[in-house]
């Protein structure tokens, strides 16, 4: 269906920008943290190892999943799966365990950003799942 297309390519771009932000973010691409404090690029770049690995499977695999919408695939309700738990783990890192730090250093824009995100990737899901059960995703 024409719907299919359609939220294939605007989620694939949508998930193009985690992909962009952790690869360069970890590269300290310096253009893509100029805006940034140095107390913010201290906290981000100093995040433990396990936030870093949910942020990744957040990003790459809302990526994937997108891809894998677009080639009508099954497996793109796996990868949205694997996506949501990669944003709890990074949701869990940020907003609880590091709320306080991040509350001061972002106000509530980190906030307002992760809640969008969750929506995105829900329904994302949801609607892969529809597909899937229409027998579009094979």
């Amino acid at each position: 269906p024409w719907h299919l297309w359609v939220v294939g390519v605007v989620s694939l771009l949508i998930n193009a920008f985690p992909v962009a932000d952790f690869t360069l973010t970890n590269m300290q691409n310096e253009f893509w943290l100029s805006p940034l404090t140095a107390a913010q690029r201290s906290f981000i770049l100093g995040a433990p190892l396990w936030a870093d690995a949910f942020w990744a499977l957040g990003g790459f695999g809302a990526f994937i999943g997108s891809l894998l919408l677009l080639m009508r695939s099954r497996h793109a309700v796996t990868a949205f799966i694997l996506s949501i738990i990669g944003l709890a783990g990074s949701t869990l890192y940020q907003h609880v365990l590091q709320g306080e730090t991040t509350r001061e250093l972002f106000q509530n824009v980190a906030l307002y950003v992760t809640l969008t995100i969750w929506v995105i990737m829900l329904a994302l899901l949801f609607y892969a799942r529809a597909m899937k059960a229409e027998g579009i995703l094979r």
